[in-house]
């Protein structure tokens, strides 16, 4: 037959017609008045007719039927056979009309039996309906202007049949009232038995009896189980779909006609028996006031599927229609009815890549109609709120998807494979969630509260849902449940980009621009969708010199992708398939929040080629934009509030809010999350200096010119820090390293100074002495660090040596020492603003007895000053104005001590009794003295007198010892108890002690203080040094005109008794040792006259002597 507009596109479709004609084999009922039908001539299987039925039927008993003004014929209510059923079940007021007691009878409820004549009765009335002739004069009389309207219906052949079947295709367009009643009192005739049905029962009779779904022998079954053949036969497509084990495989000619007559029966429910006498109770508890027609009863009965109070059978039965419907769009009667126009507009059926069957899938045309949504187009509301309803039916049951039943039917229970993933990936795309997150039933009921609480100011169901809920991921606001269901959900829309209408929406333009989408079909598979995402991201931080970046609002919207993947690495599809294996091997036990992507990066090294590249690529991004790091920037929002407001506000990071936070992780703000995340990512850092993006920008030339093949941050820094050093050092015109990165550079020397962590070689060679030396000891703010000093004859060989290296570069450039710039920070704030980087422990030294100068500052001060004074390679300034002294006066020292341990002061000792014998340069003298004023006041800086004298400093001296006034009177007690000193070292410290105090009157700090009036008053006018003010101090005690304070002179008579005894318990060991003892002896004017006097008499003797043995010698010569 001709189609009509409707049934044309389905044939495009399935290639399949139906038509309402006679059984085969049978022939259509004579014109004898009796309204029986004749045995067939060649029936293929037997079928029983009742010869002699009572009751013509005439084509005017039909339209009777219809209009009963016009009832003269025959009636079905007048038949003895039905009488008994007709009275007990049928309302009086249908008696009159045989259609209306047909439908009475033929819809009892199932537990109600009627007699099998009655039976036998309704089968031969409804078959000579659809067999004789001229029922179509019926038609035609009744349907007269509409078979007019309808071209198609108009041109079909008469006396076949042929006419009722085209007017029951187009009863959707069938306006006229008495006609659409007609028409649809006949369907309802038709599809109470699948044999009325033209052309079915020879299309499916091989596999109606293959499946056993039922007889077609007459009688067999009474009239309820016929709906029962075509749901069994629907069940078995359903199956084949699913290539569920031991599956018939269903012919194509049937399977067109089962679909056909799904399709037929979509809009009114009672067309579909087996779904109507399975959940006739069930619609009167649902969906009482729900109107017949159009699909709404199916929609109702949908709607309430998984609730408790629907029976088993009849959700058994709308998960087959579902299913059905899943298949074919066309089964819904209302979805095709409202997408009809959209379809065609946006051409959803005219891919010719795609095999025809998969063009009438629900999930194709879903695809098509939501990309066309995405990209701006407009698709009515009628069909979107369709769209709606089947995008929740496809997500609340993975059964309606027949990929899903197919490939994951293990995987439920275990795990995800490939296939399996795929199926669930294309049931996403389909229903499309991110676009609304309410089609999803359980991640709405999860997250309602969450959503009502942190998601409030956001339109119910706009896409903007799921990015505010994933932002608070992890959050205190977030329950567990939501938790759940919305990863499951983002695990899916992070592996295709569509299915984030926001992104889509804002990035179309750059990805047909960028990733080259021109005319790309977004239905098809032929480009991977993770491309298209991976393309934006790579343009995402690109420079204005690079060229070719992103929009502004699409850089946007990757970024937020960016930080949501973050979260999870299941979130981001490169990182997990890349790095199965690793994950696996590595961090199985890793299963907290964030914690799988921190293990990959802490296991960077020994990860696969393909694993680790995708690790730190996305490390390497993380150093440029710290917001992706979701968790961190969270867990640090007071400390970025209080101190990083500034930089967090940039809507270009460039790492400035990661330094930030370094510089201020041991603010009050900072909490343990925070300074455990920002920790960890320097940790990450020393790895591979890309990972530091200021860093990399700032010297990324330096590196490959002057540092090539370097890869570890660690060790860029030395090789940059030491080309800096060395070019300082030989004063050259123009620094290899640029300026911006040396400024850089200084950045990431004082950040690695904070943890003994970011230098990975100290921290292996001291793990060791950690453990046994600092256990209770935290990282950062380099307290271990302190603490192995404090240790350091403790530690290890090659732990000590590494500690002495870094000491050594501390003092060198102070602004490394992290503790003495914490501590002193706001000293050197007041003392020391002028002052250059290099020089500021110097003047700190200065100014450390200030009364100004903070307690815990001039502490740490003091253990630098003890640490300089243990080596003179660790006092840069001694080192470099006795370079010429310390060879020529101590070389046996150096030839004694190897280069990675310290020298215990004795350089610094051997100095000192050189500057008593006055023997140094000017500018090692002046050290010297200053190292001989602080030791003066300090013991502890003397370490020589502290390690030979510890015994007699802690019996005689214990008090003095304790009270750490830092005045000078632990040296005091042990002067003042020489003779009681019984180790000869200590003796010797103290003596020497006693000597250099001879020297200069400054570096006997009790003396100077007793003395300084009388200094100022009799000696104002000699130069202090070489022992001068000593001598004119002496000089004035001698003086019986000179009146000195009494202190004074009491200071200065116990200083001569003390170089009295040192000059008996340590005669002089050489001339200049005794040189130096007359010159600074309070009798030095009586000796010296002693001693010239003898020279005088000595060379009187000479001259006496010389004249007696020269006439000696003349007289025997003249002899």
């Amino acid at each position: 037959m001709a189609a009509s507009g409707r049934v044309q596109l389905l044939l495009l479709l399935m290639s399949v017609s139906f038509c309402l004609c006679t059984v085969q084999g049978l022939k259509a009922p004579s014109g004898n008045g009796n309204g029986l039908g004749n045995q067939p001539a060649n029936p293929p299987v037997p079928v029983n007719i009742i010869i002699g039925a009572p009751g013509p039927v005439a084509p005017a008993a039909v339209a009777a039927m219809t209009q009963p003004r016009r009832a003269t014929g025959w009636k079905l209510a007048e038949e003895q056979s039905c009488w008994d059923d007709l009275t007990r079940l049928c309302p009086k007021h249908t008696w009159s009309n045989n259609l209306a007691v047909l439908e009475c009878l033929q819809d009892r409820k199932e537990e109600t039996e009627i007699a099998v004549d009655c039976n036998h009765l309704l089968w031969n009335y409804k078959l000579n309906l659809t067999m004789d002739p001229k029922f179509e004069s019926v038609a035609m009389e009744i349907c007269k202007s509409t078979i007019t309207e309808i071209k198609e219906c108009s041109e079909e052949e008469r006396g076949k049949g042929y006419l009722v079947s085209c007017l029951v295709d187009h009863r959707g367009n069938i306006t006229e009232y008495q006609c659409h009643q007609y028409v649809t009192k006949m369907t309802s005739v038709v599809f109470s038995d699948y044999r009325l049905i033209c052309g079915f029962m020879d299309q499916c009779r091989e596999d109606i009896n293959a499946l056993r779904c039922g007889s077609i022998n007459v009688g067999e079954k009474d009239i309820h189980s016929q709906g029962e053949v075509i749901a069994c036969l629907e069940k078995a497509l359903v199956r084949e779909a699913e290539q569920q084990d031991q599956a018939h495989p269903i012919r194509e000619e049937c399977k067109k006609s089962i679909m056909r007559v799904a399709e037929l029966s979509s809009d009114d429910f009672h067309l579909d028996r087996f779904l109507y006498f399975s959940c006739r109770d069930d619609r009167e508890r649902f969906c009482e006031n729900t109107q017949a027609g159009e699909g709404k009863v199916y929609k109702c009965l949908f709607s309430h599927k998984f609730e408790e109070a629907m029976s088993e059978k009849c959700r058994e039965a709308l998960t087959t229609r579902q299913k059905l419907i899943s298949q074919d769009y066309k089964v819904s009667y209302s979805l095709t009815k409202a997408c009809k126009a959209d379809l065609r507009k946006h051409r959803c059926n005219l891919d010719t890549n795609m095999p025809r069957a998969r063009e009438a899938r629900l999930s194709y045309l879903l695809l098509c109609l939501e990309s066309a949504v995405h990209r701006g187009r407009t698709v009515s509301e009628d069909c979107q709120g369709e769209m709606l309803e089947y995008r929740r039916m496809l997500i609340e049951d993975f059964s309606l998807s027949p990929e899903i039943v197919l490939h994951c039917r293990g995987e439920i229970e275990t795990h995800l494979d490939g296939l399996c993933q795929s199926a669930l990936q294309n049931l996403i795309q389909a229903a499309d969630p991110g676009s609304d997150y309410r089609i999803d039933r359980a991640l709405n009921e999860a997250c309602e509260s969450v959503i009502q609480t942190a998601c409030k100011h956001i339109r119910n169901g706009d896409p903007m849902i799921l990015s505010c809920l994933m932002e608070h991921l992890y959050t205190e606001k977030m329950v567990e449940d939501c938790e759940h269901r919305l990863l499951e959900l983002q695990y899916f829309i992070s592996r295709d980009w569509k299915l984030d209408p926001i992104l889509y929406k804002k990035c179309q333009g750059d990805a047909a621009r960028l990733c080259h989408t021109h005319g790309w079909n977004e239905t098809s598979e032929l480009m991977p969708p993770g491309a298209v995402f991976s393309c934006l991201y790579r343009h995402a931080y690109r420079t204005e010199e690079q060229g070719r970046r992103l929009s502004r609002d699409c850089k946007v919207e990757v970024q937020r992708i960016l930080h949501q993947r973050a979260l999870d690495v299941k979130l981001d599809p490169d990182l997990q398939k890349r790095c199965l294996t690793d994950l696996g091997k590595w961090c199985s036990e890793k299963t907290g929040t964030g914690q799988e992507l921190e293990c990959l990066q802490d296991h960077l090294e020994d990860l696969l080629s393909g694993c680790g590249e995708v690790v730190g690529n996305l490390t390497e991004l993380q150093s440029e934009d710290i917001h992706i790091e979701a968790l961190l920037i969270r867990a640090c929002q007071p400390v970025i509030q209080s101190h990083c407001h500034d930089v967090s506000d940039n809507q270009v990071d460039s790492g400035d809010l990661m330094e930030c936070l370094v510089q201020n992780k041991h603010q009050k703000e900072m909490n343990r999350k925070c300074t455990v995340g920002v920790t960890h990512f320097q940790l990450i850092q020393m790895k591979d200096f890309r990972f530091s993006y200021k860093f990399k920008m700032a010297c990324k030339e330096d590196v490959l010119k002057l540092c090539p093949n370097i890869k570890k941050k660690v060790d860029v820094v030395i090789c940059l820090s030491t080309t800096v050093r060395n070019d300082t050092l030989q004063d050259v015109k123009e620094q290899r390293v640029s300026l911006k990165c040396r400024k850089q550079l200084r950045v990431e020397e004082l950040e690695m100074s904070e943890d003994i962590r970011l230098e990975p070689e100290l921290y292996e060679e001291c793990k060791s002495d950690i453990g046994r030396l600092c256990p209770s000891v935290a990282f950062g703010n380099a307290q271990m660090m302190e603490c192995l000093k404090e240790r350091k004859k403790q530690l290890s060989q090659q732990c000590h040596q590494r500690v002495f290296k870094l000491q050594e570069g501390e003092m060198v450039d102070p602004e490394l020492d992290y503790q003495l710039m914490r501590v002193c920070k706001q000293m050197i704030k007041r003392f020391c603003t002028d002052a250059d980087a290099k020089n500021l422990l110097q003047c700190l030294k200065q100014n450390k007895n200030s009364e100004l100068m903070d307690p815990k500052c001039k502490q740490m001060i003091t253990k630098r000053q003890i640490t300089q004074n243990t080596d003179y390679r660790l006092n840069p300034i001694l080192r470099k104005a006795c370079k010429a002294d310390i060879p020529k006066f101590c070389q046996p020292i150096l030839t004694k001590a190897s280069d990675d341990s310290e020298l215990e002061g004795q350089v610094i000792g051997c100095l000192k009794l050189k500057y008593a014998d006055q023997r140094l340069s000017p500018d090692c003298e002046d050290q010297i003295r200053v190292i001989l004023q602080e030791s003066a006041l300090d013991y502890r800086l003397d370490p020589q007198l502290q390690i030979h004298c510890a015994e007699e400093i802690s019996g005689l001296c214990a008090e003095e010892a304790v009270a750490q006034e830092q005045t000078g009177q632990v040296e005091e007690c042990l002067k003042a108890n020489l003779l009681k000193i019984k180790h000869d070292r200590c003796k010797k410290e103290v003596l020497n002690l006693l000597k250099e105090s001879k020297a200069d009157v400054f570096v006997d700090p009790v003396l100077h203080t007793a003395c300084a009036l009388d200094l100022k008053h009799q000696c104002a006018a000699v130069t202090p040094g070489r022992g001068r003010q000593m001598s004119c101090l002496l000089e004035s005690l001698q003086d019986k005109r000179v009146r000195l304070q009494p202190e004074c002179k009491k200071r200065l008579q116990d200083r001569m008794d003390m170089w009295s005894y040192a000059a008996k318990v340590a005669p002089a060991e050489g001339f200049s040792d005794l040189a130096l003892q007359v010159m600074t002896s309070p009798s030095k004017n009586y000796i010296l006259f002693i001693i010239s006097l003898g020279v005088i008499v000595l060379f009187l003797v000479g001259l006496l002597c010389g004249r007696i043995t020269k006439r000696v010698t003349r007289e025997l010569k003249d002899r």
